[in-house]
């Protein structure tokens, strides 16, 4: 059983996965896993999670300056390359349309990072998301590993929640116009 912070919402067999962002980072100091289910296709999803190279979608007024994270789909943004921005501190290191994007900070203010997130389609309108967060600490801040667990998972709660709602919101918008 996963000790608390470290884990929501996923189940055993997606913390055991391998996931992209595995290569990133040889040994890390911590790993947490996150995840969703979502009442609308994979690659809605993805277009979604390809938002976040535009915005956090977690709580905006801490991690957005207060500006609020966009809630229509950004025409373009899913047009992606290695080395571009997300979230702020990170770079996007892979992925696969439709599929993963896998996220890379080397030197961030909690050390090295590395996440993918993972969309998998349960049915033909229905997907999952999954998130593996892996972080290395600098020798002398190891004393942060008790700190971002818990912090990550009220984020990225927030943010997958937020991510969920708006897929969800489009999906459904498409479905009333047929």
């Amino acid at each position: 059983m996963p000790r608390l912070g470290y884990s929501w919402g996923d189940t055993e067999a997606e913390r055991t996965a391998a996931y992209p962002c595995d290569i990133l980072i040889a040994e890390p100091h911590q790993t947490c896993h996150r995840a969703i289910d979502v009442d609308a296709p994979a690659p809605l999803v993805w277009r979604w999670l390809c938002q976040l190279r535009v915005a956090p979608y977690s709580y905006d007024w801490i991690d957005n300056l207060g500006r609020r994270s966009p809630r229509e789909l950004t025409p373009g943004i899913g047009d992606l390359e290695i080395g571009q921005r997300a979230v702020a501190i990170f770079e996007i290191a892979g992925f696969e349309r439709d599929r993963s994007i896998t996220l890379h900070a080397p030197h961030s203010v909690f050390g090295e990072l590395a996440l993918s997130y993972c969309v998998t389609p349960t049915t033909h309108d229905r997907s999952r998301i999954t998130v593996r967060l892996m972080a290395r600490y600098p020798g002398r801040w190891r004393f942060m590993r008790h700190v971002p667990p818990l912090g990550d998972l009220v984020m990225m709660r927030k943010q997958l929640r937020t991510l969920k709602r708006l897929a969800e919101r489009d999906h459904g918008r498409r479905q009333g116009s047929t």
